[in-house]
């Protein structure tokens, strides 16, 4: 055999033995290549989770409410941007829904917009003639829309209209007036003039609150504890390399993900998202966060702190 074969047989017997040793978890990811969302995404092509021993398979939804039912039926692992209040109240009906982080605090990110033609110009001024977009139930879009209706006793019809690009065609084709979107998404639009922002997350009470989560189920803590210890010890690592400058380079990491130029992921960065919204360890607002689901009826009544506890299982540094 020759030496160039035998260094091939050699390097094919490393690259398998390497794959054996990494543990796969199934991922359900809530809109893709959103900068917060895509934590796992570019901690993969980093390199971080394999450093950690782990192999992601992610399957991307059109809203964490698609996320969310993906992890309470068992199908994936892992739960990246469930919303807080959806969460709450599933968990409140028994769902073995659990919290092994957080995904973003704020929600800043998400804006509601028009048509720049739409005779619309205030969030407060819609009707009961008027529609008014979020991704799916239980999401933290639907949360935000929710909020928006009772803080401004709006009359307005929510719509369950899914990912941006389809929420976006509806607005443009005057199906629906009021669209929701998130970085990257739309901001071309925004420079082009052709929509308008009316609001954004950061208008209502979500505003200094966690929003979004990372989730599991309880199976899955019981028979993969360590495997999740691991995606979090990861997620944190990838967190943090993000916003630094090391090599690769994670602003042109995500601008090949997403699509889209260098100076634009920079921009992102900076404008719609701080370090600290992105940490899993913050789940800020807790205290408030338990009242509002009520008011807003995600929940009967107020989570206890031993329900609490046994909700949140989030891994120690």
């Amino acid at each position: 055999m020759s030496k160039l074969r035998v260094c091939l047989v050699a390097a094919l017997a490393l690259a398998a033995s390497e794959a054996a040793a990494q543990e796969t978890l199934k991922l359900a990811v809530g809109q893709r290549t959103l900068w917060d969302t895509s934590v796992s995404e570019l901690g993969q092509r980093a390199g971080i989770f394999q450093k950690h021993g782990l192999h992601l398979d992610i399957l991307y939804t059109q809203g964490s409410g698609e996320t969310q039912q993906a992890v309470i039926a068992g199908s994936v692992d892992v739960g990246v941007g469930a919303g807080v209040m959806g969460v709450l109240g599933a968990f409140s009906k028994g769902a073995p829904v659990r919290i092994i982080g957080a995904e973003i605090s704020g929600a800043g990110d998400l804006f509601w917009y028009v048509k720049a033609d739409s005779p619309i110009q205030s969030i407060k001024g819609l009707t009961e003639n008027n529609t008014i977009a979020y991704s799916t139930t239980g999401s933290s879009t639907h949360g935000v829309v929710t909020a928006f209706i009772k803080q401004y006793d709006l009359k307005a019809k929510p719509v369950a209209t899914g990912g941006p690009p389809g929420t976006l065609t509806q607005v443009m084709s005057n199906q629906l007036d009021v669209g929701w979107s998130a970085p990257p998404l739309g901001l071309d639009l925004l420079k082009q003039g052709r929509i308008r922002i009316l609001a954004t997350g950061n208008d209502t009470l979500f505003k200094d609150q966690v929003v979004r989560l990372l989730i599991s189920n309880v199976q899955t803590l019981a028979s993969r504890k360590a495997a999740l210890d691991k995606y979090v010890a990861a997620y944190r690592e990838t967190v943090d390399w993000m916003y630094s400058g090391s090599d690769p380079d994670p602003l042109k990491v995500y601008a090949d993900f997403a699509g889209i130029s260098e100076q634009m992921a920079k921009d992102i960065r900076a404008t719609f998202f701080p370090k600290q919204a992105l940490s899993p360890d913050r789940l800020i607002g807790l205290d408030v966060i338990v009242k509002d689901a009520v008011a807003l009826k995600f929940t009967a009544s107020e989570l206890t702190k031993a329900q609490l506890t046994d909700l949140i299982q989030i891994p120690p540094r």
